[in-house]
């Protein structure tokens, strides 16, 4: 059984992919859902809508989040229409541009650190004043196995999913005595738009040509990570900071990416 889950959770990245996967989630589960997005203002649209239809409360705000003045107008918009947040899920990201080392430059390390790194800890910081005073607050990062992997002409976007998660682990050992948890959730190759395009790039095929020879017979689903998150922000995890849990079938299979 199901027990609701009366929180308020700002997701950024909402509007496609894992982000919409887990505001649908939550919003399933009671929470009231803050839906961030940065462009896309007819996806967020929808997702909101989705929400709506299933009898849950979402709103949708946009902020880069690498533009720490939209994130600052963000929090304060999100206070006003839905109250303080409890639960933070820091989903948003970009992918790099898949050059070598020796082919990039700071530039492109910078570009990947402000969204992934430097912009969701200027959000937390934002929000610290929310979830210290809820009694019971989460955030959760959304990072990815290419940590473990470290693959080539990747190094710009594993060394700020690196930042992310040793950010969250500090943030975990420093928020503990507010009732703050923070734990991290790291998925593999997940079947969504941005999935098919690195697929296509670095292996020229499809993410339904793949599902075979993944565990369990096909590519992660967002609403595999979405289980997870919402697992991590329910009463059953109420005793877990500072963990991480790979969302990836028990491990990719050889040769992909």
């Amino acid at each position: 059984m199901v027990i609701p889950m009366k929180r308020t959770a700002l997701v950024t990245g909402a509007s496609r992919g894992i982000g919409r996967a887990i505001a649908l989630r939550l919003a399933a589960d009671g929470a009231t859902v803050a839906v961030n997005y940065r462009r896309d203002e007819a996806a967020a649209a929808d997702t909101v809508s989705a929400v709506e239809r299933a009898g849950g409360t979402a709103r949708a705000y946009r902020a880069a989040i690498g533009d720490s003045d939209a994130v600052a107008a963000m929090v304060d918009a999100v206070r006003t229409d839905l109250g303080p947040v409890d639960l933070l899920v820091s989903n948003a990201g970009t992918a790099s541009r898949g050059t070598a080392i020796a082919d990039t430059g700071e530039d492109e390390y910078l570009r990947l650190l402000r969204v992934h790194t430097l912009g969701p800890l200027e959000l937390v910081r934002l929000l610290l004043p929310d979830l210290r005073a809820a009694g019971r607050a989460d955030v959760i990062v959304v990072s990815s196995v290419i940590v473990d992997r470290a693959p080539a002409n990747g190094a710009a976007y594993t060394m700020a999913k690196v930042a992310l998660e040793a950010a969250a682990r500090t943030l975990a050992a420093e928020e503990r005595g507010a009732g703050v948890r923070v734990n991290i959730v790291a998925p593999g190759l997940v079947a969504t738009d941005m999935g098919d395009r690195l697929v296509a790039a670095t292996a020229g095929t499809t993410i339904a040509e793949l599902d075979g020879r993944f565990p369990f017979g096909r590519v992660a689903r967002p609403e595999d990570v979405a289980g997870v998150v919402a697992f991590l922000a329910g009463q059953d995890a109420d005793y877990l900071t500072g963990q991480r849990i790979s969302v990836d079938g028990g491990g990719m299979p050889a040769g992909i990416l």
